[in-house]
């Protein structure tokens, strides 16, 4: 979806400023009033997920420094490691040309995934021979 208000912004310079609360504001959410999320370790840069933020998740996240998305399945905030223990610490926060989603560098503790994996991304296709390979330590 086209924004203007983000388009306007291409002709910014580099270190220019603007309001969290109006960036916030214009950004491309569902009409679910959710914004994808990708989530990648600030050291390894690896991709450790992707989830769904609604704007009390993506203001929360900003607020406390740790990870909250919006679970579709339970239709509830979650906190990233409040039952698992493995958290995420936000380091710095992304959005994309569009404002149609987001990028959340983390310091992540423990796996990204609910399998345990280290991240959600093990599941690797494989072209040339039509299969899909589990990849990277499981349970």
């Amino acid at each position: 979806m086209y924004c203007q208000f983000f388009h306007s912004l291409e002709t910014k310079t580099d270190g220019e400023s603007l309001p969290l609360h109006e960036v916030i504001e214009n950004l491309s959410f569902t009409e679910s009033g959710l914004i994808p999320v990708i989530t990648q370790d600030v050291e390894s840069k690896a991709v450790l997920m992707m989830a769904w933020m609604n704007k009390e998740a993506l203001e929360l996240s900003i607020e406390t420094g740790r990870v909250t998305y919006w679970s579709r399945s339970r239709q509830a905030l979650w906190t990233k490691g409040e039952t698992s223990g493995h958290t995420q610490e936000l380091v710095s926060m992304f959005f994309d040309c569009d404002g149609d989603s987001v990028l959340c560098l983390v310091n992540q503790t423990g796996a990204a995934c609910h399998t345990h994996r280290p991240d959600c991304f093990y599941l690797e296709v494989d072209r040339a021979e039509k299969q899909v390979h589990i990849v990277g330590k499981g349970l």
